[in-house]
């Protein structure tokens, strides 16, 4: 089991960048496959981006491609999610997920994510 805490969430205005971290502590973060969801009110939560044990894989929705990055730093167990030309539909809770697996398949799938950090709000206004 891993502890995830996520920072960095805020308001900025259409265009604008913020950069969301998400410490780990517990077992072995270089031992998990990390994801950055986000959930708008009312809808579901969707994955983001997600990125593998030694970021030789990631994975972006379509809709953040080019705007979003994810990296993550294994000394410091962290991952972040550096997002610019940030847009009104961008504006949810974001949440880091750890699993121990990768699969391009089922990586959207919330389910296969067994840790949780517990939100950081993201608004974007126009």
């Amino acid at each position: 089991q891993v502890q995830l805490v996520e920072s960095g969430g805020g308001s900025v205005q259409t265009g604008g960048s913020l950069r969301l971290s998400c410490a780990a502590s517990g077992r072995t973060f270089s031992s998990y496959v990390m994801g950055w969801f986000r959930q708008a009110p009312g809808k579901e939560r969707d994955i983001v981006s997600a990125i593998s044990w030694t970021s030789r894989y990631t994975y972006y929705l379509d809709s953040v491609k080019g705007r979003f990055i994810i990296s993550r730093d294994n000394d410091k167990n962290t991952v972040y999610l550096q997002m610019d030309y940030l847009k009104p539909e961008d504006t949810a809770v974001y949440y880091c997920a750890a699993r121990s697996d990768w699969s391009i398949a089922s990586v959207g799938d919330a389910s296969r994510y067994s840790d949780w950090g517990q939100g950081t709000q993201v608004t974007v206004s126009s």
